[in-house]
């Protein structure tokens, strides 16, 4: 009976999404605009960054040597996302020497006029001498500022003096100017100058360390594989660090000095975890090194910057003992894998990355903890869904939104992860999980749409499956109800025209 009544809300949750879609021929057009994937003049190809910090005025000051090369079209002009900053000089890097470059900005995003017309053969370098000053910026999400000083004084009592970044949807560009957009990738170099009593964080690994004359220290954090500019993260503060290793890579948790002994309480299942999501997927954990991180008055839950997870909680052993499970670090860790190494080529597409990550919670429970722990959380995560009848007017692919934070809902997180855990349990593990394999190798350092994961599993499985990713969804699921309830194995499904 517990199997029927699990279809049987199955069924609901998909009825319910699908219901507005297939009436969409007798409704106006919708009222939000249509999203399009954001188009490609320039491409970023690296990044680097000389960032120090003004702790009483809340600055950034940063110097930045940002490649690019045209994407296809010849072109003479380059825009970049910036928000909220002074941009003091801009200028291009030719035979060693700057040159400066005439732009306009408007608060938001510059707009150069290069030296001269470069073709997608070409690759060029501009400089920027800039400040950010993020606390300065109005009107703002709580999430949208970019970069986040807490405590920066010491004047809050039983708080610690922090830096930290939050990057997600498009809020790098508050800390530094870049095309800030999910279908961008870009290597980077990071060197941040920090009194040398604090600990540094940044993607990649630590390429060096440099103590200066005035009492600071300038690390130096290389990114040497491409992520999107919304995975770039660093924080910095008093830390402790606890050191782990995964088939001879750093794994690294840091946290404040008063949960540091509590450290593989919190992350002790991420080497496991690691291995578990390297097996089934086919591929290895993709970067040079992890480390996970827990800072104070975080913004969002947690954040899957590339090798550096954001987290905004840590808790004590006795804490934890109120929970058994939680799955939350894992999903931030098979991010890496979904949304990190393969990235939605647009907001729209959001779902490829949180539909996964949340699957990664599912199967990560069902190996850890068995079925049962794995079915009781697929459950409670339907019964969020369902409990906002908002979802309901959503699709899982939102070519149709007034603004990026409306696409972070329980549509592209709980109803995909358990669209992909049905398709799984539809197709097999074994299929499922060769054609995950298939889409992460075709698709490695690039950005996609929903119809590279379809070609990815017709080919492991040999099936049509263009019916389940659009509307058909609905009659799997009534095949899959019908089924059970009669006692009886679901018949393959013939495509739909």
């Amino acid at each position: 009976m517990k199997t029927y009544r699990f279809l049987l809300l199955l069924c609901l949750v998909c009825t319910r999404a699908t219901m507005p879609l297939m009436a969409q021929e007798n409704q106006k057009a919708p009222a939000a605009p249509y999203q399009a994937t954001p188009v490609k003049i320039n491409d970023l190809v690296h990044t680097k960054l000389d960032v120090r910090f003004d702790y009483k005025k809340r600055y950034l000051n940063g110097k930045e040597w940002i490649t690019l090369k045209p994407h296809f079209y010849p072109t003479d002009s380059l825009r970049l996302d910036a928000k909220g900053m002074d941009i003091h000089a801009i200028d291009i890097l030719a035979g060693g020497k700057l040159s400066p470059l005439k732009f306009t900005y408007d608060s938001l995003a510059i707009n150069i006029r290069l030296n001269k017309s470069y073709t997608r053969f070409d690759t060029y370098t501009i400089f920027i001498d800039y400040t950010a000053k993020p606390d300065e910026r109005k009107g703002l999400q709580k999430n949208e500022k970019g970069l986040y000083f807490i405590n920066p004084d010491g004047t809050e009592k039983n708080k610690p003096t922090e830096i930290w970044t939050e990057g997600e949807p498009e809020s790098s560009s508050g800390w530094f100017p870049t095309i800030d957009k999910p279908n961008q990738k870009t290597t980077s170099e990071i060197s941040i100058t920090v009194p040398a009593k604090y600990v540094t964080l940044s993607n990649g690994r630590l390429a060096s360390q440099k103590s200066n004359a005035d009492g600071t220290r300038t690390d130096t954090w290389k990114m040497e594989l491409p992520n999107a500019p919304y995975l770039f993260m660093m924080a910095v503060g008093g830390f402790k660090i606890y050191h782990d290793r995964w088939h001879g890579k750093e794994v690294n948790y840091y946290l404040e000095p008063k949960y540091a002994p509590y450290a593989t309480d919190t992350f002790g299942d991420v080497p496991e975890a690691m291995s578990f999501f390297s097996k089934i997927t086919g591929v290895d954990y993709p970067w040079n090194k992890y480390a996970a991180i827990v800072v104070r008055d975080y913004v969002s839950g947690a954040m899957e910057n590339t090798t550096a997870n954001v987290f905004g909680s840590a808790s004590t052993r006795r804490e934890l003992l109120d929970s058994y499970y939680s799955p939350g670090v894992e999903h931030e860790l098979f991010h890496q894998w979904f949304g990190d190494y393969v990235t939605c080529e647009s907001w729209s597409y959001l779902t490829l990355n949180e539909s996964f990550a949340d699957l990664g919670e599912i199967v990560w429970l069902e190996h850890k903890y068995g079925k049962d722990a794995a079915d009781e959380h697929v459950y409670n995560g339907l019964q969020g869904y369902l409990g906002n009848p908002d979802n309901y007017k959503l699709p899982l692919v939102n070519f149709h939104y007034k603004a990026i934070h409306e696409v972070f809902n329980g549509v592209t997180y709980q109803k995909g992860g358990r669209i992909l855990n049905m398709l799984r349990n539809y197709l097999g593990n074994d299929a499922f999980y060769k054609g995950l394999n298939i889409y992460l190798t075709t698709n490695a350092f690039k950005s996609v749409g929903v119809e590279q994961l379809r070609l990815a599993m017709e080919s492991a499985s040999g099936l049509d499956l263009n019916w389940f990713l659009t509307n058909g969804i609905m009659a799997l699921v009534t095949r899959f109800w019908i089924s059970a309830i009669n006692g009886v194995k679901a018949p393959k499904p013939k495509a739909f025209t």
